[in-house]
């Protein structure tokens, strides 16, 4: 399935993508009742936490939907979206986890994964402006696969690793090069608010494929900077679910996000730093384009 948050009012809203729009679960299971699954989750957060049971009384409700007509189906033209995970419990992050990301930074290829956090103001949802404040000034994009965690892992091997995957969103690990290295801890200049834009979907595992043969792109203001494939990750999603997973519990609804390839502003000979009115476009083939305007601060 391809989920979605949008907003109605102050209560953002659980909906899955078909081909003849988007369904509204709460309106569906309001005119349908619920399934022989019993009833469906109608928020992301409560969906991740049900976990397969969930998922089957959503797929219930989805199935008696499709392909009848009722004020369950909302044109996504007319939908604000949220992020595709509102309110994550962890955000993992993996640092130069792209050989040519590492080269381009001066780095030394890592021999296990470089991990760091987010925390939750550092959400945003597609088209939300992010704000650029004045106490950096070397503001960068990052297009990054990002992982939903759907059930609790803890010491899982390897092989086991991606069954415990719920699926996969597109995000941007924005960052602020001059504050990120002003020390050896990088939570600076990565958390700041709205600093991990993520959406527009959640294409759960069973339908997304191979996250090891996904192109990622970034366009910064309308021209193509980054352009690789996930099979370049020099650690794979499985690598860093089974490694995590051996110093920390890992629950529903925490999301990693696995690195980013080459062409960052950083690595760029000339260093035309994001600022308020740019326009950044990150796709994660097959998870959906995700677009965010850079704000003052």
């Amino acid at each position: 399935m391809k989920l979605l948050t949008f907003r109605e009012g102050d209560t953002e809203r659980l909906g899955v993508k078909t081909d003849a729009g988007v369904i509204d679960v709460h309106a569906a299971q309001t005119a349908l009742g619920e399934g022989a699954n019993g009833p469906a989750p109608e928020s992301m957060g409560a969906l991740l936490a049900t976990g397969e049971p969930g998922a089957a009384a959503l797929a219930d409700l989805v199935a008696r939907a499709a392909g009848r007509q009722g004020d369950w189906l909302r044109d996504e033209a007319t939908l604000t979206l949220g992020p595709a995970v509102p309110n994550p419990g962890k955000i993992l992050c993996v640092g130069l986890n792209y050989r040519k990301h590492a080269e381009e930074s001066g780095a030394a290829i890592p021999t296990t994964p470089v991990l760091f956090s987010k925390f939750n103001n550092a959400i945003a949802a597609p088209e939300e402006g992010v704000p650029l404040p004045d106490v950096g000034t070397e503001y960068d994009y990052e297009v990054e696969l990002g992982v939903v965690v759907g059930r609790t892992a803890h010491n899982v091997a390897q092989d086991d690793a991606l069954d415990y995957v719920a699926g996969y969103v597109t995000a941007n690990d924005v960052s602020c090069r001059d504050l990120q290295m002003r020390t050896s801890q990088w939570l600076l200049g990565k958390t700041m608010d709205k600093f991990l834009p993520i959406g527009p979907y959640l294409v759960t595992a069973d339908e997304a494929g191979d996250p090891q043969a996904f192109q990622l792109k970034t366009w910064h203001n309308g021209v193509l900077r980054q352009n690789s494939n996930t099979a370049d990750m020099i650690f794979s999603v499985a690598e860093i679910i089974a490694y995590a997973s051996q110093y920390f519990t890992l629950e529903p609804g925490d999301v990693i996000v696995t690195g980013t390839p080459q062409g960052v502003i950083m690595g760029l000979p000339e260093k035309n730093w994001m600022k308020p009115g740019d326009e950044v476009i990150v796709e994660v083939e097959g998870l959906g384009k995700l677009r965010n305007p850079m704000v003052a601060g």
